[in-house]
């Protein structure tokens, strides 16, 4: 039952980066791809309908990790206090963003929430990426079941690393790269003329990036914690999941070749999901890994909630999930095909 869970809060925190990846991929690439007010109105446009639907994975992702695993959210959440305080900040400053744009029709005034908007999706998608080298890396957890260390040190890895060092940095430049990719095959499917056109310029040019960058990061992870690499080796049944990785990154260049936006757009889909499934996978059965004594280590079997309530959890789980995806379905068809922005200064 507890390896059903960690699966389940996988796919959640797999399904919050994928939605919520592209909407932060367009506040990546809204300065450089739309260059009018028209032209940025129909960015926000393309994400507008959707965009707080997609943060729900996020708000979800908790709540299951408070049920399933409570050691692990207790550990977590208080050792990151610092991080998760910025993420709270950059997600409301996002939602600002989107909100009060169009609501003046001064230029300053939307210069300056254009601003806010690029600024707020960019250091959102490095912090998301810290945060996921955090949990490759390991924290210095101790007998107590939790941790605290600064913001950052100096940079260098051992027993008590700060939040920020040369790998987790260097992690979350390869997510910034991979979001601003994913956002620019989302923009390039829903949106046309000029800003569909500097998208696909955009993907085609981010593309060698993640590329390259996605080399040396796991080259890199593969030194910090080989652990992963050891177990990807020991479990056939995740090569499946790995190989995907390359193949999904290769049918993006494919498919934007052949000018089909939307399976490029779903090749990225499966890049960030496959991405992100072989390393759960590798890391299994650990959550949170100590740096100061394996004997420390949050698993999903030490950190786990009572089986009578994982069993419960289930039934509900099962339901609002059903319900979520129907939703999500409904609100995706409603809202197909490409943006067109009125000629109307107010909203998206």
């Amino acid at each position: 039952m507890e390896t059903l869970w960690f699966i389940v809060i996988s796919l959640m925190l797999a399904a919050y980066v994928v939605l919520d990846g592209f909407d932060f991929g367009a506040g990546i690439l809204h300065l450089f791809v739309a260059r009018s007010d028209v032209e940025r109105r129909t960015v926000l446009g393309s994400i507008g309908p959707v965009w707080d639907g997609n943060e729900v994975w996020l708000i979800a992702s908790g709540g299951v990790i408070v049920f399933a695993f409570p050691r692990a959210y207790a550990a977590g959440f208080s050792g990151f206090y610092l991080p998760l305080m910025m993420v709270l900040w950059l997600l409301i400053l996002r939602g600002l963003s989107i909100e009060f744009r169009s609501k003046e029709e001064s230029p300053i005034w939307r210069s300056l929430w254009d601003g806010v908007f690029f600024m707020s999706s960019t250091l959102m998608a490095i912090v998301l990426g810290a945060a996921l080298g955090n949990l490759i890396r390991g924290v210095p957890l101790d007998q107590t079941g939790y941790f605290s260390g600064p913001l950052f040190t100096n940079f260098q890895l051992g027993p008590h690393p700060g939040v920020l060092d040369w790998y987790t940095v260097s992690v979350g430049v390869l997510t910034l790269l991979v979001l601003a990719l994913h956002g620019a095959l989302y923009l390039a499917w829903k949106t046309d003329e000029e800003v569909n056109r500097r998208s696909i310029i955009a993907a085609k040019a981010l593309w060698p990036a993640v590329l390259g960058v996605g080399i040396v990061v796991t080259y890199m992870t593969s030194q910090v914690q080989p652990l992963i690499f050891h177990n990807l080796a020991a479990r056939p049944w995740i090569w499946p999941l790995a190989l995907l990785v390359p193949a999904s990154l290769v049918a993006i260049v494919f498919q934007l070749k052949q000018r089909r936006e939307l399976p490029a757009f779903l090749a990225s889909v499966v890049f960030i999901a496959m991405l992100l499934a072989s390393t759960a996978a590798g890391a299994f059965p650990n959550i949170l890994i100590s740096t100061l004594d394996p004997a420390y280590t949050v698993t999903v079997f030490n950190g786990s909630s009572g089986a009578l309530g994982l069993r419960i959890g289930v039934t509900i789980w099962s339901i609002a999930i059903v319900l979520a995806i129907g939703y999500f379905v409904y609100l995706f068809h409603s809202f197909r095909g490409k943006v067109d922005v009125e000629n109307d200064a107010h909203g998206h």
